[in-house]
């Protein structure tokens, strides 16, 4: 006799999942649960981390991740995608809205592929491409030695003032003249400071290039109006959207020259509908819809008043570390930061200290951070800095007196290092992470 099952409603069946996981797999519901105390428990100063909403993460656990539709809107290959025609197309809208975009593709499954897809869909093999050096702030996708990037096309680097740090617009516009790029790309993983899109814009047009500006560390920034908007400079832009606080996944934008026609092989093709043609068939299959509708419950969050006031609190607390820091005697580069990152040349202090010798003791005493390698960074002994990063902190809700103790925690760490770099007395390492713990619980994940 076949037993009839009872029909759920969508909330029923969405409901209790983490039950269902604790029933059949509970090594894996051990390790979720593992992960979910280290971060409470824990001060997380990441620049390229954030932290998405519980209605995202909702999104991101549901139904939809059963569904496959290759394709965009109204032109799928699969039946029965008319709900996933909608999902995508209200991520699509709000994506818009919140960047003030004339396109958006919201099926990128992560920032580095949406920059594969441009990239692919801009040049031809052997082109040449003109970008940041990773050493210097650049992402590994703009062209990374061992990237596929650096396979197919022909790269060159440019790079921070060695004086100073900054971008050096007058040096990138000499070298852009003299190289001939048929791409730039702007943006970076490791720079403290505004990027002036309008002036790369004015080299690549000079260059008779095409831009593409990577603003996956700063989209939360560029949403929130903190920071100037590559958008209508841009011929295309990419982001993730975990930095900014989202789910994981990728997005491509483009403003004004959204519709501009770009030669081809086979003539012109306007450049959204070559990225599109890039997107699928040339590099991705289905989209994960689970994701992206988590993304159209972010974009949602993105356009609220609330995500853009966090956004100025963000930069706030980025600053206000920063010159502590400074005021404590660090090697902060640039002399501190227009952003929600900060570089910190470890070494400076002490010649037996690295980049990942503090990382790996701040993180014994509660406090995790990014281990770096710095412009011109010629340290025997590894990488000599650090970054740190506010968007998680200030998420949680800290502000002005918590930053000045996460600040006086790190300083007991980093002056407390024994001559090896890698130890710290146990009593100094035992204080610390008890207060950077009470710190965390008081200011819960949100």
């Amino acid at each position: 006799m076949t037993m009839t099952l009872e029909k759920l409603t969508s909330e029923a069946y969405h409901d209790n999942l983490q039950a269902a996981l604790i029933q059949f797999d509970p090594e894996v519901h051990k390790l979720i649960a593992k992960e979910y105390e280290r971060l409470q428990d824990t001060i997380q100063l990441l620049a390229a981390e954030n932290q998405c909403s519980r209605a995202a993460l909702a999104a991101l656990g549901s139904i939809l991740q059963n569904k496959t539709c290759e394709g965009f809107p109204a032109a799928r290959l699969h039946g029965g995608s008319s709900v996933m025609d909608e999902v995508e197309g209200l991520a699509i809208e709000r994506a818009k809205r919140a960047f003030c975009a004339k396109y958006a593709n919201v099926q990128p499954h992560s920032g580095t592929t949406a920059n594969q897809i441009v990239i692919t869909a801009l040049l031809r093999p052997g082109d040449k491409i003109l970008s940041m050096a990773t050493s210097h702030g650049g992402h590994y996708s703009h062209g990374f030695i061992d990237s596929i990037t650096a396979r197919f096309f022909e790269i060159e680097s440019y790079h921070v003032n060695r004086d100073t740090f900054l971008l050096d617009y007058d040096e990138i516009r000499k070298q852009a003249r003299r190289f001939g790029p048929k791409l730039i790309i702007c943006g970076a993983s490791a720079y403290p400071r505004a990027i002036d899109f309008a002036k790369f814009r004015q080299i690549a047009d000079e260059a008779g290039a095409l831009l593409l500006a990577d603003i996956s560390h700063l989209s939360a920034l560029v949403m929130g109006g903190v920071h100037a908007s590559p958008i209508d400079y841009a011929h295309v832009t990419t982001t993730s959207t975990y930095k900014p606080g989202g789910p994981r996944g990728g997005l491509i934008l483009s403003g004004k020259d959204y519709d501009r026609r770009i030669k081809t092989a086979s003539g012109e093709t306007q450049l959204w509908q070559l990225i599109e043609k890039t997107t699928f068939p040339g590099i991705q299959g289905t989209p994960y819809f689970s994701n992206i509708a988590a993304k159209a419950v972010f974009f949602k969050e993105a356009l609220s008043e609330e995500y853009k006031a966090r956004q100025v609190k963000v930069v706030e607390n980025s600053k206000r570390l920063a010159s502590i820091l400074l005021r404590k005697g660090y090697n902060v580069l640039t002399g501190g930061t227009d952003n929600h990152l900060m570089l910190v040349n470890i070494a400076d202090n002490s010649s037996h200290l690295t980049g990942l010798s503090a990382q790996q003791c701040l993180e014994r005493c509660g406090i995790v951070v990014d281990k770096m390698l710095l412009p011109y960074d010629d340290n025997p002994n590894g990488p000599s800095g650090i970054r740190l990063g506010t968007p998680i902190i200030t998420k949680n809700g800290m502000g002005t007196a918590e930053i000045d103790l996460i600040a006086e925690l790190v300083d007991t760490v980093l002056s407390n290092l024994k001559s090896s770099g890698h130890a710290i007395d146990q009593s100094v390492a035992d204080h610390v992470r008890g207060q950077a713990k009470d710190l965390a619980n008081e200011f819960p994940l949100r």
